[in-house]
């Protein structure tokens, strides 16, 4: 559920220029061959395979997916829920996280510092199915406030992190 940094791990000393070009390469298109990701970053393809391998044994890259579009398959409404919470013990929030994560509507689930305690992403196919997520929501623990903001139009979304160069010696 964490996003927060492993200090054991650190990536940032431990890739060099070409891991940061395979993984802007896969994060563009996982399809790609290892021969074909290998031109794309100058080496052949047994060296490229192994720092794959070495990404996902490190962590570094999660899982190779395909991303599919959701009003394509009936999905036509995105929804951002604000939660508030009167309670912020440890036993509440692992009924909370146990119950937001099993519900295959949420997208992402934040942890939030400000005026919200935690924020989801959402997508349904209508109001009705919204309806019944948030009454879903809304029964699994006791909550302060649920605010939900209807996406009117999706401008900018990416899924590819914007691999920062390596850091100056």
């Amino acid at each position: 559920m964490s996003d927060a940094a492993d200090p054991a791990i650190e990536p940032s000393r431990r890739l060099d220029a070409i891991d940061r070009k395979i993984l802007t390469v896969l994060q563009d298109d996982a399809s790609l061959s290892v021969a074909e990701i290998g031109d794309r970053v100058g080496l052949s393809s047994t060296p490229c395979w192994k720092r794959i391998q070495r990404l996902e044994a490190d962590g570094v890259i999660l899982r190779r997916v395909a991303l599919v579009d959701q009003n394509k398959i009936g999905l036509g409404i995105s929804v951002f829920v604000s939660v508030e919470s009167g309670d912020h013990s440890d036993i509440w929030l692992k009924k909370f996280a146990d119950a937001v994560s099993a519900m295959p509507e949420v997208m992402e689930f934040y942890r939030m510092a400000g005026d919200v305690d935690y924020m989801l992403r959402v997508v349904v196919a209508d109001m009705q199915s919204y309806d019944i997520f948030y009454k879903k929501l809304i029964s699994a623990v006791a909550l302060k406030n649920v605010t939900s903001r209807f996406a009117m139009e999706k401008i900018k979304s990416v899924t590819a992190l914007p691999v920062p160069p390596m850091p100056a010696a």
